[in-house]
């Protein structure tokens, strides 16, 4: 049975910033501990120490759900994602074996065959055959194709809750019975969410996930494990409890901490009294020797932590004044992945967009934004509507090398650029003002989605296309999100699998992608439509 100990990790950043100190936690077999916290507390830099640093034992093997996974897109195949869940010394097989495999195309000398053939061994006894097979069943239950057909198709053509199942399908049937799992429901549509809650509950691993998805979080967590205050402390219960149990943790240490005060404070004083009176009389001057050692154990010992600060975001999307039909689709057709329909959206509605992954929804965004996307049908923007994306993937490569400071410094096409200081004003009213000199693709998934959130701001859009846009933010942030779009005067379609975001509360309409490629209208959320029906 597996088991994950991890005790005093710590972690500077290079410019000297502590980001976490003295962590120790405990993964048993058959655990499912929640790793929460806020974006950018270094959640995702603990899992990588727990697969490469010291203070932490592993017993049953390791495999690691990267948090890419769902975002893939480059030339990467179905192949290449399922090796990245893979242990080390596989990869390492598969890699010498595609090396050569290239290599005899140009030379199919001895020397290179020997090559060959060494290659193979290495494949076999790294577990290449048997993973194979494993593959085969993965992508089936994935895809519903065998792996012969699916390992060389390109990962970009499989939606991002597609990639994300294919990867978790390998890690919950794999031999290794230790997991990490970096923001795993991301891009996970609802019945996929549910079919990994089952499988977390279900499973005798020890496994240890990031997630912000509360339902998910209660549905399957044992224990929650949380990162603040630079370190780590461990709530042996569920999510469910863990709110009461933070506060009263809290409320203890606050407790704590203002004795502490008080006790020191009187040794001050104490240590004052006595310096004066040994000034007076010699044979004081013992007792003040005791009090100053006394005192200086006191403050060499530290005081109880305090509190964290809670993170107060404030966006500012404001928007404007459009015409009443903010929308007009006629006849609109996305090739190849839904049927015509029509639809009008006015000013001011919130439309929350459904369906299953693959279905068109993300596609649909993209083009109202004015990307190129293949379509027949029209559909129109009202007058004065400035449409402005939130991309699902945060996937900008002209942000490659550039800081934040920078990217609000320069502008581009309907944002003006601004000065150091008011980029850095905006920036602290997302909490991202410690990380404006870092490079973009350097941000943890979290910040990058305030950071996008920030430019939609500044776009002056009057239509805002949000493309699941919790997925990577924490909850203080999905709140301050919420109250932004209470207030945001415009337009508002967003593509959503967030059970809690998709409520009454934030929602009036709601737009269904069937999975026969229907789009229509229902009355509230609809979240059991099966895999999309196409041709695989």
């Amino acid at each position: 049975m597996g088991f994950l100990d991890a005790s005093g990790l710590a972690h500077t950043l290079p410019d000297g910033r502590e980001l976490f100190r003295e962590v120790a936690f405990r993964v048993g077999a058959g655990d499912v501990v929640a790793l929460i916290g806020a974006n950018g507390v270094g959640k995702s830099t603990l899992l990588r120490q727990l697969v490469d640093g010291d203070g932490v034992r592993v017993e049953g093997g390791l495999a690691v759900m990267p948090q890419f996974i769902g975002s893939v897109r480059d030339d990467r195949t179905v192949r290449d994602l399922l090796l990245a869940a893979s242990p080390p010394a596989l990869r390492a097989a598969a890699a010498e074996l595609d090396a050569v495999e290239l290599l005899m195309m140009d030379d199919d000398s001895e020397p290179v065959q020997m090559r060959y053939a060494s290659a193979l061994v290495a494949w076999g006894e790294a577990g290449g055959y048997d993973a194979e097979v494993l593959w085969d069943k993965v992508t089936v239950a994935a895809l519903g194709v065998p792996y012969d057909r699916a390992q060389y198709r390109g990962a970009v053509t499989l939606s991002g809750g597609e990639q994300k199942r294919l990867v978790l399908e390998a890690l919950m049937r794999a031999p290794e019975q230790v997991l990490l799992l970096d923001e795993p429901d991301n891009y996970l549509d609802v019945p996929g969410k549910r079919w990994l809650e089952q499988r977390l509950r279900a499973s005798d691993k020890a496994i240890l996930l990031v997630s912000h998805d509360r339902e998910l979080l209660s549905q399957a967590a044992t224990h929650v494990v949380t990162l603040e205050g630079g370190t780590t402390w461990t709530h042996h219960g569920s999510f469910a409890t863990w709110h009461e149990a933070r506060e009263a943790r809290w409320e203890r240490f606050a407790e704590l901490r203002r004795r502490w005060e008080e006790k020191h404070q009187q040794l001050r004083e104490l240590v004052h009294t006595l310096r004066q009176q040994a000034a007076i009389s010699p044979d004081m001057a013992s007792r003040y020797a005791a009090a100053q050692t006394r005192l200086r154990k006191f403050e060499e010992a530290g005081a109880p932590p305090t509190p964290p600060k809670v993170e107060k975001l404030k966006p500012r999307l404001r928007g404007g004044r459009t015409g009443v039909r903010a929308l007009t689709c006629e006849n609109l057709e996305l090739t190849g992945l839904m049927k015509p329909f029509d639809l009008e959206v006015f000013f001011g509605d919130r439309v929350c967009v459904l369906g299953s992954n693959g279905s068109g929804k993300s596609h649909f965004l993209r083009l109202l934004s004015g990307d190129e996307v293949a379509h027949t049908g029209s559909a129109r923007l009202g007058a004065r509507v400035v449409p402005g994306l939130f991309a699902q993937t945060h996937n900008h490569p002209e942000w490659v090398g550039r800081t934040p400071v920078d990217i609000l410094w320069h502008g581009e096409a309907g944002r003006c650029g601004v000065d150091r200081g008011t980029a850095m004003s905006k920036l602290s009213r997302y909490g991202l003002a410690a990380a404006g000199d870092q490079p973009f693709e350097t941000l943890s998934g979290g910040q990058q989605a305030r950071f996008q959130v920030l430019l939609l701001e500044a776009s002056g859009a009057t239509m805002l296309l949000l493309d699941e846009p919790t997925d990577n933010l924490d909850l203080v942030s999905i709140q301050a999100l919420q109250t932004a779009l209470d207030q945001f005067t415009g337009t508002v379609l967003a593509v959503t699998h967030d059970r809690w975001f998709a409520s009454r509360r934030s929602f009036d309409r709601y737009l269904l992608f069937r999975s026969d490629g229907v789009v229509t209208e229902v009355g509230e959320p609809v979240w059991d439509e099966a895999r999309v029906q196409r041709a695989r």
